[in-house]
């Protein structure tokens, strides 16, 4: 299992809301796909964002043409940011992983 950090920065501050944390983990469940491999989501609101941990299936065995673990996650993030109004109307767009963090 491969297990990314990612965070959706907020688009105002404004104080955390009860069940935002549920609100955006079901986003990602209502919007992954088998490809994605998303086994267990959590996440910790922030004053400024919300922290996720995204715990994915492993590949095996990798391949270079496969995406990464990393790459599978903002993939998702991104497909969910784009498809919920929520999300867009809370956090700002997410931002590609740089290229140094895709092992």
């Amino acid at each position: 299992m491969d297990i990314v950090y990612a965070s959706l920065r907020r688009r105002h501050h404004l104080p955390a809301r009860a069940g935002e944390a549920a609100e955006v983990t079901g986003a990602l469940w209502a919007h992954a796909t088998p490809d994605d491999g998303l086994e267990h989501a959590t996440a910790v609101v922030e004053p400024d964002r919300v922290d996720l941990l995204l715990y994915l299936l492993t590949r095996t065995p990798p391949t270079p043409a496969a995406p990464t673990a990393v790459q599978r996650a903002a993939d998702l993030l991104t497909r969910c940011h784009q498809a919920s109004p929520h999300l867009r109307r809370s956090y700002l767009p997410p931002t590609p992983p740089a290229a140094a963090t895709q092992r």
